[in-house]
């Protein structure tokens, strides 16, 4: 594995088209998103990281600054941005309870989310899925990105529900406006 990920060392997704970049996903940038399990632009502990390559595969803790007044739900979005596809992975989509100030680890499970966590459907399946990146290809970034939206996200009548939406289709339909938001990136490599 290690040859391939030396192959595709120059080849990654970049943020054209994270969620972050979306033209409907932009606002101020006031939210303070961080976590006690790395700092922003450092290192990932194993233990977020996937179970297929000795990680835990648990959600780390993140916490942020109370939402403008008036938000009425708060979108996660994690992607990594360094994966050599055309467009970043997503690792986790969830809708998050605006008075929700923090989530604990693992709080982004499939199975067992926190209460006020709705989690969606992701690039690998729902819920969270820590890093993993090919071995040999360098450095990949993740970056958690928080928005606090105006208006609920849910599906409108005859269209496929959220939590079964693909992410990119989903990430496009949102049009409720983003009053603020906020964003982390971890590293991980091996």
């Amino acid at each position: 594995m290690t040859l391939l990920g030396r192959l595709l060392n120059n080849r990654r997704a970049g943020d054209t088209h994270t969620a972050w970049n979306l033209p409907h996903l932009q606002g101020p940038e006031l939210l303070s998103l961080t976590s006690r399990h790395f700092d922003d632009g450092a290192a990932m502990p194993l233990e977020q990281c996937a179970k297929n390559i000795g990680g835990a595969d648990v959600s780390p803790h993140l916490a942020w600054t109370p939402p403008p007044s008036g938000t009425a739900q708060l979108l996660l979005v994690v992607e990594d941005i360094d994966v050599p596809l055309t467009k970043p992975a997503v690792h986790c989509a969830a809708l998050i309870d605006p008075a929700t100030g923090h989530l604990d680890p693992g709080a982004l499970g499939a199975r067992n989310p926190a209460a006020g966590v709705r989690v969606l459907r992701s690039t690998i399946g729902r819920g969270y899925h820590g890093p993993a990146p090919i071995k040999g290809h360098g450095p990949h970034r993740y970056t958690f990105q928080l928005f606090a939206l105006g208006t609920p996200v849910d599906s409108a009548p005859g269209t496929t529900p959220v939590e079964r939406a693909r992410p990119r289709a989903f990430l496009s339909s949102i049009t409720a406006p983003v009053l603020d938001r906020g964003r982390l990136t971890g590293v991980y490599e091996r």
